[in-house]
């Protein structure tokens, strides 16, 4: 049984520095795993964007929900007006990672973080760490999160986003506003993903 939290409508704004541009998005109320996916109680890791997408609809049909997405060969077509289980986009992300508001971090980095400083070089057990103002665990830290959304298809063409820093990272690539992003047949170690619903009316 997934644990999802109720997060609220909100206003946010992204950023990509890389090209100096700054944009607002407005988000609809949605629904948040409380933990990345996790195999035992690590997280699950080794698991490309088309994992990540195909575990989605194999835990919709597990609920007996709609499929969020539709899979041919490489094409993958996200259903907005369905209830199944999704990646969140980079947007609802960065949102839910500060908990709506515009801090960089939640909370003292050794407190709510496994990074390099504090991690022995592996991931943990999730969970363990402080987390945010809405319930959420391992935003930031741990393992990184693939995201719903792609980079800049008319430079990376396929490359999809990650967000959240891993266990392997310095203190700098740990923050709510950190963009990385990759081929999405990319996996390996320290990175994994946690779940997204949409709330339909």
């Amino acid at each position: 049984m997934l644990d999802l939290a109720d997060l609220p409508a909100g206003l946010l704004f992204l950023r990509d520095d890389r090209v100096g541009k700054r944009w607002p998005v407005n988000l609809p109320a949605f629904r948040l795993a409380r933990y990345p996916m996790t195999r035992g109680d690590l997280p699950l890791t080794g698991v490309s964007w088309f994992d990540a997408i195909a575990l989605c609809n194999q835990l919709s049909m597990d609920a007996g929900l709609p499929l969020a997405y539709t899979i041919e060969g490489e094409q993958v077509d996200w259903d907005q007006s369905s209830p199944g289980y999704r990646l969140p986009t980079e947007a609802e992300w960065q949102y839910a990672c500060t908990a709506g508001t515009p801090g960089y971090r939640y909370g003292p980095l050794d407190d709510i973080a496994w990074y390099a400083e504090n991690s022995g070089g592996h991931a943990h057990p999730v969970g363990l760490r402080t987390p945010n103002a809405w319930g959420l665990h391992d935003m930031l830290g741990n393992v990184w999160e693939w995201c719903w959304d792609l980079y800049d298809p008319d430079t990376y063409g396929p490359y999809r986003i990650f967000r959240g820093g891993g266990f392997a990272d310095e203190e700098r690539a740990l923050g709510s506003t950190v963009r990385r992003r990759s081929h999405p047949t990319f996996a390996i170690e320290d990175l994994g993903f946690r779940v997204a619903q949409s709330v339909i009316d």
